[in-house]
């Protein structure tokens, strides 16, 4: 786990649970009994149809409904990996815009181009439409950081991920003629784009941590941690009965001198 597995907290994890619940829910449904699961299935799926009597519920519901194990978790891993870092950039309330914007505005999209009635039709489903924003996002927040894409040992910029990413979705769109499955996946990375351009102009980009450099900076607080409490133990034998507290939770020194101002301000711990 310290090889750089990302903290699985925040909006991220809400989604990942929310989406496994509802998943393990419709394959029970769907296995025991397949006339509920038929149903459920039918109630959240991006219908074009269905969404002209008013059922405009499906521009959400969509990405929360799969059946292939293989697809579902691929995305779930991807929303996990690169979610993680999208949220940590942006903060858990644009992280929560970006998903759903990347959901319903592709969803609005491949429903637009289906009245066409020659392109854009079937039905959409699964999160690989807000899977495909976030690595957008990722891309233009972290645009020369690199991925290693499990198992292959090699670094990919991320970019090279994205071109990937594009081709095979466009390969897939075209051997389908243009399902509505394959146009909602694509219009995921024009939502991420656009969400970026609108929403998040001002957030600063920085660099990532790589996998060794992250392994060798929690090595050094490890040392610096357990360096602070051997003085601690130190320090409290040669004085018992003091309850003073030498470093924070990060492994600062505390000076002596830290205590309120006259003024009420508080001064800033002195760092060791």
């Amino acid at each position: 786990m310290d090889m750089g597995f990302p903290r699985f907290s925040g909006a991220v994890r809400g989604i990942v649970l929310a989406s496994t619940a509802i998943y393990l829910l419709i394959l029970l449904a769907v296995s025991f009994a397949p006339s509920l699961g038929q149903r459920i299935v039918e109630f959240g799926t991006l219908n074009p149809e269905h969404v002209l009597q008013g059922w405009v519920w499906q521009f959400v519901t969509y990405a929360f409904v799969s059946i292939d194990p293989l697809q579902f978790v691929l995305v779930m891993v991807g929303i996990y990996f690169i979610g993680s870092a999208v949220e940590q950039q942006v903060g858990w309330r644009r992280f929560t815009q970006l998903y759903f914007f990347s959901i319903i505005g592709s969803g609005v999209f491949g429903f637009l181009l289906s009245l066409t009635g020659l392109i854009a039709q079937g039905v959409a489903f699964s999160a690989g439409a807000a899977a495909n924003g976030l690595l957008m996002v990722f891309y233009l927040l972290y645009r020369d950081a690199p991925i290693m894409l499990f198992p292959l040992p090699i670094q990919i910029p991320v970019k090279y991920i994205v071109i990937f990413t594009a081709a095979i979705e466009g390969a897939y769109l075209l051997l389908s003629h243009f399902s509505l499955f394959y146009t909602v996946m694509l219009a995921g990375l024009a939502s991420g784009y656009l969400w970026h351009i609108v929403a998040a102009r001002r957030v600063p980009s920085k660099r990532v941590e790589g996998p060794w450099q992250a392994v060798r900076n929690r090595y050094y607080r490890w040392k610096r941690r357990r360096a602070a409490r051997k003085f601690e133990v130190y320090m409290r034998k040669q004085d018992p009965d003091s309850n003073r507290q030498y470093f924070d939770e990060y492994g600062n020194y505390l000076s002596p001198d830290d205590k309120k101002k006259d003024d009420g301000e508080s001064r800033k711990p002195w760092i060791h």
